[in-house]
């Protein structure tokens, strides 16, 4: 099929990226459901193939992608994703298409991997691969439900000697907040009784009770941990320690935890938390309610 008078080009509305198509006097505009302009120019030629195709009335080949085509369509169609979630999966994902080598860190490399296969998934769900070609280590829909008893919390707090880093494993104990929004907190974000943070949900408030204030006030500067400094150190002090299995995350679902078992209603622990869907909160937590558990200090 040869094409003849056709044109097209992209467009901006209200911040999503559009296509419109001229074929034989005939136009349509669609929109790509992205607000990522790279995104969109890769985007281009798929949707301009299926519009020119029904501008004329014939059908084209369904071709199944590789990796690197299926990326962009996997992006663009997540519309629930916050800015941040995109971004993350983005980077994961083209730098896989790029050959570059999973994370050693376990818990990158976990994290790499599942949403590297989900977007495997996503491509055989809707035929778009001929075959999914999975990593080893997937670990999706297994919760984690470690938490940690008084006992572990009070030797943390007493025995950990970086008095610096102390402080830091105690605010996220008392706040419930995760390591990155902690690591890049500032004075500014600070306000009377609660936190401003950036999460993996957007930007929420955290609640700061009396412990959480008091290390405020005594910490000058602020912390600039890295990622895997926090990650590596935290579980080394736990070693040292004789705490078995311990990760840093683990303190913030001991929060949580303690707030459910103190009668508050998952829907407000959710709120707290900054989860996206209270059926994130109920994953976590629904399974703990079950086992006996030592009460936790808050």
């Amino acid at each position: 099929m040869i094409k003849k008078n056709i044109m097209a080009s992209l467009y901006k509305n209200n911040g999503t990226w559009y296509i419109a198509v001229n074929s034989n006097r005939k136009r349509k505009c669609q929109s790509l459901k992205t607000k990522d302009h790279k995104v969109a120019k890769q985007l281009k030629p798929y949707a301009e193939s299926a519009i020119i195709a029904e501008l004329n009335g014939y059908t084209i080949r369904n071709e199944k992608l590789n990796f690197a085509e299926l990326v962009p369509r996997f992006i663009s169609q997540k519309n629930i994703w916050a800015d941040n979630t995109r971004r993350m999966y983005s980077g994961i994902l083209n730098a896989h298409v790029d050959g570059k080598p999973l994370p050693s860190n376990p818990t990158s490399r976990a994290i790499h991997t599942r949403v590297i296969n989900q977007c495997w998934r996503w491509g055989l769900k809707n035929s778009l691969v001929e075959k999914a070609h999975y990593l080893p280590g997937d670990v999706r829909g297994e919760a984690r439900h470690r938490t940690f008893t008084t006992d572990e919390l009070m030797l943390m707090f007493a025995e950990i000697q970086d008095n610096t880093f102390n402080s830091f494993v105690r605010f996220a104990y008392y706040t419930g907040a995760r390591s990155g929004e902690i690591r890049s907190i500032s004075r500014d974000n600070v306000l009377e009784g609660s936190l401003v943070v950036r999460g993996k949900t957007g930007r929420r408030y955290v609640k700061l009770n009396t412990q959480a204030q008091a290390i405020l006030q005594e910490i000058e500067p602020l912390w600039s941990y890295r990622k895997d400094y926090v990650s590596h150190k935290f579980k080394k002090e736990c070693r040292k320690l004789g705490i078995k299995d311990a990760r840093f995350h683990d303190l913030r679902r001991t929060f949580g935890y303690n707030l459910v078992r103190q009668g508050m209603s998952i829907f407000k622990v959710s709120k707290l938390l900054g989860h996206s869907s209270v059926r994130t909160t109920e994953k976590h937590y629904a399974p703990l309610l079950t086992t006996d558990i030592e009460e936790f200090v808050l």
